[in-house]
């Protein structure tokens, strides 16, 4: 059997060249970063964990109509996307102050936003993925006027459908990272979703106690974190015919053994 060519290693996921032209086989990491890799760890199953939810997020907003790279799960860590061609922003959504809106504008995490807020970063780990306006995006030609309505209009579906689907299961959508990317026809081109969604870039905390049950757990050393991601699966119904863990989450030893 050949060895597959690597055609791109990020922090969370390698890309592979797919079987068919115009595919990728996206395949997911244990590994885990924060704050710009200068943190790095691993949450043991979380790749497959990662690859399961990510699998029904992007399967369910296809049948709503967002168009997406998507095309199916391979096995226990591996997906076939289509390729894309990345546009250089990542788009972030906000429903509740958490993480860097609160530090840069002192707003205390947990306060609900007046109403959805998006917000864009330059893709470049060296600059640390800094918040740039839309003038930027146009000054620098990194997406045209007619794809940032588009970026737009699918992140704000995106987010009115996974703020139900996630209260459905008792837990509050507070955030999260989207990632879009041309495909061509011709000189045509069209915008989709790409990526990845997951508890890796959402916030997603427990409406009834607040628990956290996403990478924030791994970024600020609160322990649980494998626990966590199968938590959310879990309630998902993405385990239910798994022989994966089936312990019942217990955060609470966690804030135990930290004295809290």
């Amino acid at each position: 059997m050949s060895r597959r060519r690597q055609i791109y290693e990020g922090k969370a996921k390698i890309l592979y060249e797919g079987p068919e032209p115009g595919t990728l086989i996206q395949y997911f990491k244990d590994d885990a970063t924060a704050f710009n890799a200068q943190k790095k760890g691993t949450i043991q199953g979380k790749g497959v964990i990662n690859n399961r939810i990510s699998e029904y997020v992007f399967t369910r907003l296809n049948h709503i109509g967002v168009p997406n790279h998507f095309i199916r799960r391979l096995n226990m860590r591996e997906q076939l996307v289509r390729q894309v061609e990345i546009i250089p922003i990542e788009v972030v959504v906000r429903n509740v102050a958490a993480g860097s809106i609160s530090k840069r504008l002192g707003i205390p995490e947990g306060e609900m936003l007046p109403h959805t807020l998006i917000e864009y970063y330059y893709k470049d780990d060296a600059l640390g993925d800094p918040l740039i306006a839309e003038e930027h995006i146009a000054c620098f030609g990194w997406a045209n006027h007619d794809e940032m309505q588009d970026i737009a209009a699918m992140a704000i579906r995106v987010n009115d459908f996974m703020a139900g689907m996630f209260a459905a299961i008792n837990i509050r959508l507070v955030d999260f990272k989207l990632e879009f990317g041309r495909i061509w026809d011709g000189d045509f081109s069209r915008v989709i979703l790409a990526d990845e969604i997951s508890p890796d870039g959402c916030r997603l905390w427990d409406m009834t106690t607040g628990e956290k049950l996403d990478k924030d757990r791994f970024r600020r050393d609160l322990g649980g974190e494998e626990e966590a991601y199968q938590e959310v699966a879990r309630r998902l119904g993405l385990l239910q015919d798994d022989n994966g863990p089936s312990e019942v989450l217990d955060l609470t030893k966690h804030r135990k053994l930290r004295g809290k």
